[in-house]
């Protein structure tokens, strides 16, 4: 993409003009049909992005909709909640670290760090429950009614505070109504997967209640080709890697018990076991970035014991409502908890394969445990009702979160004998143990006004405290029941302001214009794994946005055509940022700041009867604007192993890059996809389908520095399903094919050792879905 610069307000107004001249965009997904249209019409989309229920196209945001059936459709072939990623323009999702720590990144913005107490700037609220630490950000979605990704900082409503987004999950819930809804699947690998819910009243017009379920399963398809000596027992095989199973259910019970006062209670239970990122070592040569020669269903692990995790999580949350009339009082209380562990060999390889001076070299393996994890939330809020000119919510929000959490290293799973020289020596006490604390209080409200017809304003506020705190309660070489004094403690506290302008006007009753002005705020943060290599924490202060976005909204030919545009621009002050050190551990620092321009557009079209077309593309340019900024780049045993294309300089033993001027991590250039669906209709009132969707991903940089190797261009993949649908929809029946044309993307490295993390591979399958 061109380095041409833009103002802000110049992009802002362009995109505006421009979408008013413009009949051709593209749009991610079919959104979310929640109201009865006509024959080769389009359903309206209703959102909650300002936390009561709206026409998408009166909204004031920029908001991508992923429907329940749609993401449901995506995950057919065993994905988890990285299917919305390149779904939605602006949306970017990956992980090094398996199905348990997602990595979630909005118009560029995100964190690539994969300690396990890491701060994301993206928020995921999932039924009104903000998710904070990066394992909860991993709960499943199912029996979902829709997801909702709000593109800018999000201060004033919901949560935390946010620079990038939210990413908002709503379940559905109980209902007077006796129905359900459920999908499986089975597929390539013994693929299962079964998303169900069921529900209804159990006491007529005052209790009822829904079940609901997640299934998801994969057989190990991953060879493990090493054949040498292991040193801590690792046993390879065929099919040894890359399954899991994930057993979720959820409990909802609804009381109402007059008109003015609702009761949701919610538990939900989660028990997942599988396969962490499988890393290939010397997938990349140097100077290139191409991995295809990499076989993706086999590696050579010399340790790891099969890359094993697992992880338990439990949840509760209470959200009462009282209608007073004129405004309506909600609290929200919720307490989450989670245990669990992630071991890999992270090295990605055998270390008698890559020898130097004959000796093996580069042995790698790790493991990060959640002892206990307890998050604690309460937010009340005070809205006002009815559909007047003048509205308004206030509220506060108190959140508590406290873990306890253990980082091994290589030498604590060693099987070697007693006195064996390093650097195979087993050593019982190779861990560290970190207990952290992070609480926040926070005062918020948003008022809108409609103050000429067609013309509504609206404003938000919020002031909050945000406290990290982390001690070290065990060092390296201390046994567990060690004493605790006189250990590191760290401790992080700011206080900041977050707010947004917005102005929606309806040029017609088909056409809005919108613009929004908005400052976010993430609080500081504390990076505590490094001490498990004797090094000091590394920490990062706080970061503030402030972003620009304009756009419009329309409804065209008579329903027929939904197309959305937006542009934004955004700074980033005192940018939070992750690189690595020798050790391939990650270090916090800031940047003195990065900008970003860039647009989204989204379309749906219905050109004829039974034909159902969507598209979706991003553009975005980001920019790190920090001439002292540096970050490490890779290196083994002190060579520097890739292709460095940004200035260098020597400090110590080690080399440095220049990152002034780079794109920020996982931020791709570009983003586009397209889905269409065609049904012919029978006798029976029945209809055979075809529908298929393909995504295309441009230039993404992994890390902060330029390298040949670290970044991806032009990855792409593709669905397809064909099958039939009964009357009245009560049923469907299909062959489906994800990942059609079997495309080995690369997602991620590992730097030193030039290793590949690749997207998931192609299945085939039949998948059944019905409703009641």
């Amino acid at each position: 993409m061109s380095r041409t610069k833009l103002t802000r307000p110049a992009l802002t107004l362009a995109v505006a003009l421009t979408a008013l001249s413009t009949a051709n965009a593209a749009r991610a997904q079919e959104a979310a049909p929640v109201a009865e249209a006509s024959e080769g019409q389009l359903t309206d989309i209703v959102v909650t992005a300002e936390r009561r229920s709206e026409n998408l196209q009166k909204v004031p945001i920029s908001v991508g909709v992923v429907a329940g059936d749609q993401l449901r459709s995506f995950q057919s072939g065993g994905e988890d909640i990285l299917a919305l990623s390149g779904r939605v323009p602006g949306l970017y999702a990956e992980t090094t670290t398996g199905r348990i720590f997602p990595r979630f990144y909005i118009r560029g913005l995100g964190n690539v760090d994969f300690y396990l107490g890491a701060s994301q700037p993206v928020s995921i609220i999932q039924d009104d429950v903000v998710l904070e630490h990066v394992v909860l950000k991993s709960n499943p979605v199912f029996d979902m009614a829709q997801v909702e990704v709000l593109r800018g900082p999000q201060g004033s409503l919901f949560g935390r505070n946010t620079t990038a987004g939210i990413i908002k999950i709503d379940s559905i819930k109980p209902s007077q109504q006796w129905g359900g809804r459920a999908s499986a699947s089975y597929g390539s690998y013994n693929t299962v997967t079964f998303d169900g819910g069921f529900g209804g009243p159990i006491v007529e017009d005052k209790l009822s209640f829904r079940i609901s379920a997640l299934y998801q399963h994969r057989d190990n398809w991953v060879d493990n080709t090493f054949t040498g000596f292991s040193n801590d027992s690792t046993t390879p095989g065929k099919n040894a890697l890359g399954g899991f199973s994930d057993r979720n259910v959820r409990a909802q019970l609804l009381l109402t018990p007059n008109d003015q006062l609702s009761m949701l209670t919610s538990f939900h239970y989660r028990d997942y076991n599988g396969t962490s990122t499988i890393f290939h070592r010397g997938a990349l040569t140097k100077g290139s970035n191409d991995a295809s020669a990499e076989p993706r269903d086999s590696v050579a692990l010399d340790e790891g014991q099969g890359n094993p995790q697992a992880y338990k999580t439990y949840g509760a949350s209470e959200k009462i409502a009282y209608d007073f009339g004129p405004v309506t009082l909600t609290s929200i209380s919720a307490y989450e908890t989670t245990s669990g562990y992630s071991r890999g060999d992270t090295d990605g390889g055998a270390a008698v394969n890559f020898p130097v001076g004959g000796v093996p070299n580069g042995y790698g393996e790790s493991q990060g445990n959640v002892r206990d994890l307890d998050q604690l939330t309460q937010e009340v809020r005070l809205s006002s009702n009815g559909n007047t000119r003048f509205k308004y919510q206030i509220g506060a929000m108190y959140f508590d979160q406290r873990d306890l959490t253990d980082f091994y290293q290589r030498n604590y799973f060693l099987t070697t004998p007693v006195g064996t020289p390093a650097p195979n020596a087993p050593n019982p006490n190779n861990f560290v143990r970190l207990h952290d604390i992070n609480t926040s209080w926070a005062f918020f409200g948003q008022m809108s006004y409609e103050i000429v017809p067609h013309l509504t304003i609206t404003a938000g506020g919020r002031y909050t405290k945000d406290t990290k705190k982390t001690q070290l309660i065990k060092a390296v070489g201390e046994s567990a029941s060690g004493p605790f004094a006189n250990r590191p403690f760290v401790r992080l506290s700011d206080k900041q302001p977050s707010w947004d302008v917005s102005a929606l006007y309806e040029l017609s009753p088909e056409v809005s214009l919108y613009a929004r002005v908005a400052r976010g705020f993430r609080g500081p943060t504390i990076q505590g794994r490094s001490a498990v290599f004797g090094a000091p924490f590394s920490t990062a202060n706080s970061e503030t946005i402030v972003s620009y976005e304009g756009g419009v909204k329309t409804n065209l030919f008579d329903n027929r055509v939904r197309f959305n545009l937006s542009g934004f621009g955004y700074r980033v002050k005192n940018i939070q940022l992750n690189g690595n050190d020798t050790n391939g551990n990650g270090v916090l620092l800031n940047a003195a700041k990065a900008d970003a321009y860039g647009l989204e557009a989204e379309l749906d079209f219905k050109p004829i009867e039974h034909l159902t077309l969507s598209a979706g593309l991003s553009l975005l340019h980001t920019e790190i604007k920090d001439k002292n900024a540096l970050a490490q780049v890779c290196a083994l045993n002190g060579v520097v192993v890739c292709t460095v294309q940004n200035p260098t300089v020597n400090i110590g033993t080690n080399v440095f890059a220049h990152i002034d001027g780079n794109p920020l991590p996982n931020a791709p250039k570009y983003t586009a996809n397209i889905s269409a669906r065609y049904d012919v209709p029978l006798g029976n009132g029945g209809a055979v389908f075809a529908a298929t969707d393909w995504n295309v991903q441009g230039y993404t940089n992994f890390v902060l520095y330029r390298t040949a190797e670290f970044n991806s261009k032009g990855d792409f993949e593709g669905g397809l399903k064909i099958g039939y649908t009964a009357p009245d929809g009560k049923y469907e029946v299909a062959a489906f094919a994800r990942n059609i044309t079997n495309e080995k993307n690369l997602k991620g490295v590992i730097e030193n050792y030039m290793a590949a993390v690749f997207n998931e591979p192609r299945i085939f399958g039949i998948s059944f879905s019905g409703k009641m």
